[in-house]
């Protein structure tokens, strides 16, 4: 016989029969994250249909959403936002669905998130933006999805730095020509006092550079 008395032992009875719902719902979550991560669709799925949270997040802070948007899973994407996935929630890095897929290049999944009402403006820990993070790696069509959505072509980011002068610090030809034709300003100087054109050049980006003298830039 247990020598515990006997209310004691009803009430460890109790907690062991409440926790065990928690226990399997976390375990849920966990496998749900790394479906996503895989890309199983079909994994995802099935484990939302057995109540797993779409929010669940990873010790990054990451969710199914964002690991999905990272890695261009538009199919994937699609069927968490129906399914009640946060399109802005953030990870530890503040760094937001709509960001991991400019980042990434993934246009197609940029515009998907854009349709559900993704912030355009969300900012990060280093102060970079979804557009600020496409632009910087020269992804044209990312940019070109977050422009029709609206963000301003001369908006001013950290640093008073603009999407054309991240593009040309990189040397990213096509992203400068883009925007330079949806009306960027290559005049704009940032906080240094520093062109798109003098950044180019400071760089070694010798075509971003002819790019910007032929739209009348100076140094």
């Amino acid at each position: 016989m247990s020598s515990l008395p006997l209310g004691k032992m009803l009430l460890m009875a109790v907690l062991l029969a409440t926790s065990l719902p928690a226990l399997a719902q976390r375990n849920i979550n966990f496998e749900l994250l790394g479906a996503a991560r895989s890309g199983s669709e079909a994994s995802v799925l099935a484990l939302l249909d057995q109540g797993a949270n779409p929010d669940s997040r990873n010790r990054l802070g990451d969710t199914s959403l964002n690991l999905a948007a990272r890695n261009g899973k538009q199919a994937l994407v699609k069927l968490l936002l129906q399914r009640g996935a946060d399109v802005n929630l953030a990870n530890l890095a503040r760094v937001t669905p709509l960001m991991s897929a400019a980042f990434s290049g993934h246009a197609e999944v940029v515009r998907l998130l854009i349709e559900s009402r993704a912030d355009l403006h969300a900012i990060d820990r280093v102060q970079k933006t979804a557009i600020v993070y496409a632009a910087g790696s020269g992804h044209t069509e990312c940019v070109r999805a977050l422009l029709d959505a609206g963000i301003g072509v001369n908006a001013r980011y950290a640093n008073d730095a603009t999407a054309l002068m991240w593009a040309a610090a990189y040397g990213k030809d096509d992203t400068v020509g883009l925007l330079l034709e949806r009306g960027a300003d290559p005049a704009a100087r940032d906080n240094r006092g520093k062109s798109a054109l003098t950044i180019a050049v400071e760089e070694g980006h010798a075509q971003s550079a002819d790019r910007l003298r032929a739209a009348g830039a100076k140094e």
